[in-house]
């Protein structure tokens, strides 16, 4: 029996490694290939997981414990699953959840708002942070208007050339009039 439980821990640490070493390789020459539509708990990484932790549980079992064959094998189960939950829901789940892209077009920053960290020179550039979904930004800026800006100063991007932010000074008392 302990052969087979290093056959398991062998096979699982063996399959880790190519997965990491060539994971997006044979994940793009498989394309999902071994995975079953709608079984999301049945995902290779899951079951190789599983099946690792069955195999490190059956040896430290047999060699360390007075268990019987037959408990060894039950509990050895029982670790193997508990290893499959917890890698589906400590990292299958999560990571599934968060596939959504948080990258943004530069055309995306017109209009919004930032805060000069870089004082802006008349004729020059400076620096200009802006709050994007991901966080913040920092980007190369220059003076719209032609006017020094100073560091710290609220600004409106008005336009983007080249690649460099094109700011204006941002004014709350113009929201107030209108």
């Amino acid at each position: 029996m302990e052969s087979i439980y290093w056959g398991c821990l062998i096979g699982g640490a063996i399959f880790a490694i190519v997965s990491l070493v060539l994971g997006d390789l044979i994940d793009g020459l498989l394309d999902g290939a071994f995975e079953l539509p709608g079984i999301d708990f049945l995902k290779p990484v899951v079951l190789a997981g599983s099946i690792t932790a069955f195999g490190g549980a059956g040896i430290m079992l047999t060699r360390y414990s007075s268990v019987s064959a037959i408990a060894g094998l039950i509990l050895s189960l029982l670790i193997g699953i508990v290893a499959a939950m917890l890698v589906f829901f400590a990292y299958i789940k999560p990571m599934r959840n968060s596939e959504v892209s948080i990258a943004f077009s530069m055309k995306e920053l017109s209009g919004k708002i930032g805060e000069i960290t870089i004082p802006v020179p008349e004729r020059g550039f400076g620096e200009v942070m802006i709050r994007v979904a991901s966080g913040n930004t920092i980007h190369t800026a220059s003076s719209f208007e032609h006017r020094p800006i100073a560091a710290g100063t609220r600004v409106v991007v008005v336009d983007i050339t080249e690649g460099v932010l094109r700011v204006a000074e941002w004014d709350d008392d113009v929201l107030k009039d209108v």
